[in-house]
């Protein structure tokens, strides 16, 4: 059982039903919270929904009025929201020299604007509880981007700013933000890319799952504006 302050809350996951937001929302609700599961996917094969989740796939995050709407489904199915995770991202490996500017579109699109959207609609609700909190995903490769990484890690590198500048702007309210920074996760899409690599040596969706639910807690109410590396032993 979670030794986090998670129990009664209701919290709003984007990109759900990937590795990591599946496995963060199966933890939150196992600890007794309330969770809306945002995906633009509507399914996927294996992963079924907790009776303590409430999922609304098909839903565009960069599209404003789409992720408005789902923010009022989310409120009248549970209440008050506690707290915002944004998940949902992708990832592109392109070199500059022939890579097409397009990437840089989708991974602005699919990495930042899509955090914006939910962190400008989630403030509404977050702003009239007496404690709530957000935590981003960013990448601990945005702080030296390799060969190829341009695109992604400067999409990653936005969700560092975003945190830093949305927890000055709300330093004085009641919502804290923060953003954890993983190295490679253990994924069966990474270990599908990477066959070679030393699995062990990666982060699992469990273990930083565990140090977004803490950022979410009530435990970590002194926390806010944090960018921490969660890299294992990378």
């Amino acid at each position: 059982m979670s030794e986090y302050r998670v129990k009664g809350k209701h919290y709003v996951v984007t990109g759900a039903l990937g590795s990591l937001g599946y496995a963060l929302s199966l933890r939150l609700a196992s600890a007794g919270a309330n969770v809306t599961m945002i995906d633009l996917a509507t399914s996927v094969p294996g992963r079924e929904v907790p009776s303590e989740c409430l999922l609304l796939g098909g839903v565009d995050l960069a599209n404003e009025a789409a992720v408005a709407e789902a923010f009022d489904r989310s409120e009248v199915k549970f209440g008050a929201i506690d707290g915002l995770v944004n998940i949902a991202g992708g990832f592109a490996w392109e070199p500059i020299n022939g890579g097409a500017i397009d990437t840089w579109d989708r991974m602005y699109q699919t990495n930042l604007r899509s955090a914006v959207v939910s962190c400008s609609a989630a403030l509404p609700y977050l702003l009239k509880n007496k404690q709530s909190s957000i935590v981003n995903i960013g990448a601990a490769a945005a702080h030296k981007a390799g060969v190829g990484m341009a695109a992604y890690t400067a999409s990653k590198s936005g969700i560092a700013r975003l945190t830093e500048s949305l927890a000055e702007e709300l330093k004085l309210e009641n919502v804290r933000v923060n953003a954890v920074l993983p190295s490679i996760l253990d994924t069966p899409a990474n270990r599908a890319d990477m066959p070679d690599a030393d699995f062990s040596h990666w982060v699992t969706a469990e273990d930083l799952s565990s140090v977004i639910e803490f950022l979410l807690s009530d435990a970590a109410s002194a926390v806010t504006g944090a960018c921490v590396p969660v890299t294992g032993k990378v």
